[in-house]
């Protein structure tokens, strides 16, 4: 199906301007909610404070659980903008925005212009994916770099493409890869060559192996990925095991993390998180194995992108240790196969996809009061009432992108109705994003450090008592002596235990030595202190914590 006029780069353009101002916009709007968003602005701004860039540090502490790409990407990023929330999360937004263009252009040469084009839409617009362009965590440039080395691949892979271009795509492709495993870890790699190999037994197809540019692509991938693990590991000896055993085999096994999730887990992840295209995704997916190339010899983009899909999802799925935004590495290759059907669906069966997402907008507004009525011992219902007029206001922006895009489909215009209804599931989502500020004083400790301020005084100790608020030392710029608390800092405890008080009696004899001192700590701490006499001046306080002083 086409749309009456051709699709333009002039279209193209200018759509991608609308979209970028629009996944920009708000960068800044929210502060830092914790544990992801606080960590991963945090490890960089150590980086950068200390001028040690090999050796990633949490609070003071060496942090070996990720590698560094993004750390030095965040950490260059507040070189040249400052220390703000915008430039914490501008890795994370570019990387988004460009795996949008990616997929485009990808689309755009493997399965058409109209498909590619859609293709970008309906990714630039599914919930997940926006939600982890601008919220902090690996997930995204990793996603990014995997994307890019899957984009070469199928590009290396089209029958027209010279032997010049193969060595072109394929050695971005190695490149990219390595990027990845500098994102995340050894998924970059493994993942990837799981689907080659997956593919190629399903299709009997071995020629695809003689375009892979083994030799000078493993080079090319050693000489990328392998010098900083070889360099950190000289440095700390104890990464080797730690960052390939543990962090790899061990997290996938065990449950230490508190991340463990029954094996439908991911389920509701994607079907929520495509939305608004959900009946355009289960269409797809019914389809898209019968959707390959004629010659059965040929290389089979969908079937590829399909078994991604699979080994992506079912990795995840076996792993004791599932966090939603795991899985989006398979939205790219899922936008990729929904812009193909988009490019072949006639407009009455568009139109009933339409019609559903009317259905679930619907939906959204009904859910509305019992958000607001939400509430819990972290998160009073006030909070929850101030944040339910902003899901109202997504589900109508949904809600009338949606009718407008009906309205357009029954002119027969397809492209820019289809447009509309992206750009306004986009918006919405942003919606979505820039009302989470109303929660943050559960989520942050913005307030509280904009309370302790005043009382910092420099080389002065700073006690952290039973808990690790994450996004504190960012807003504070100075790290704590922990006490009684490890958790994720367990590792690094054990190498700097000097840097560690392991009980509140130890704490005790340490805060009567100062002559002067803060410590925050819980509100059932404080009390018990209270009981117990120990000297201290209340100076901050909210339902979570209390920040005292020496007198």
């Amino acid at each position: 199906m086409t749309d009456t006029t051709a699709t333009s780069r002039r279209y193209i353009f200018w759509l991608l301007a609308v979209v970028a101002i629009l996944w920009f916009a708000n960068l800044g709007y929210r502060h830092l909610a914790q544990p992801d968003e606080g960590r991963y602005a945090e490890i960089p701004r150590e980086m950068l404070t200390s001028g040690d860039w090999l050796t990633p540090r949490l609070n003071g502490l060496k942090y070996f659980e990720k590698p560094a790409l993004q750390y030095w990407a965040t950490a260059a990023a507040f070189r040249l903008f400052g220390e703000h929330e915008w430039s914490a999360r501008l890795w994370n937004a570019l990387t988004g925005f460009l795996g949008i263009v990616l997929v485009c252009f990808t689309g755009w040469r493997v399965f058409g212009a109209q498909a590619g084009l859609y293709a970008g839409l309906v990714l630039g617009s599914s919930l997940l994916y926006v939600l982890a362009g601008h919220v902090i965590t690996l997930d995204m440039g990793v996603t990014f770099f995997m994307t890019l080395g899957l984009a070469g691949f199928l590009l290396a892979q089209q029958p027209a493409a010279s032997a010049r271009e193969i060595r072109r795509w394929m050695h971005m492709t190695w490149a990219a890869l390595a990027l990845a495993v500098l994102s995340k870890g050894l998924i970059g790699i493994v993942l990837p060559g799981a689907t080659l190999i997956i593919y190629s037994l399903i299709q009997r197809d071995w020629t695809l192996w003689k375009r892979l540019h083994l030799l000078s692509g493993l080079a090319l991938f050693a000489a990328i990925s392998a010098p900083w693990f070889i360099a950190v590991t000289l440095a700390n000896p104890e990464f080797f095991g730690f960052f390939f055993i543990y962090e790899h085999f061990g997290r996938f096994l065990d449950t230490h993390h508190g991340r463990y999730q029954p094996w439908w887990y991911f389920a509701p992840a994607i079907l929520i998180g495509v939305l608004p295209w959900l009946t355009l995704l289960l269409d797809t997916l019914a389809r898209a194995w019968t959707q390959g190339h004629a010659d059965k010899n040929a290389f089979q983009a969908s079937r590829f992108l399909l078994v991604w899909i699979a080994v992506i999802y079912l990795f995840f799925t076996l792993s004791n240790s599932k966090l939603p935004f795991y899985i989006l590495p398979i939205f790219p290759a899922l936008a990729l196969l929904m812009g193909q059907r988009l490019a072949q669906i006639n407009r009455n069966t568009l139109y009933w996809h339409g019609v559903s997402g009317v259905l679930l907008a619907l939906a959204g507004l009904a859910l509305v009061p019992w958000v607001a009525q939400s509430g819990n011992s972290k998160t009073p219902q006030a909070l929850f009432a101030a944040y339910a007029p902003w899901i109202s206001a997504a589900a109508i922006v949904w809600l009338l992108g949606t009718l407008v895009g009906l309205y357009l489909f029954q002119r027969e215009s397809v492209r820019r109705g289809i447009t509309v209804i992206a750009l306004s599931s986009l918006t919405s989502a942003q919606l979505l994003l820039s009302g989470f500020e109303t929660l943050s004083p559960s989520y942050s400790a913005y307030r509280i450090a904009e309370q302790v301020t005043p009382y910092l005084k420099h080389g002065n100790p700073f006690y952290s008592v039973n808990m690790y608020d994450q996004t504190l030392p960012f807003y504070l710029k100075r790290t704590f002596i922990l006490v009684g608390y490890q958790g994720e800092l367990d590792f690094g405890v054990a190498q700097e235990p000097q840097k560690y008080l392991p009980d509140l009696a130890a704490f005790k004899q340490a805060w009567l030595a100062q002559p002067y001192a803060l410590a925050i700590m819980p509100p059932d701490i404080y009390r018990q202190f209270e009981q117990d006499g120990l000297p201290m001046r209340l100076i901050a306080q909210d339902p979570q914590r209390v920040v005292v002083s020496t007198p």
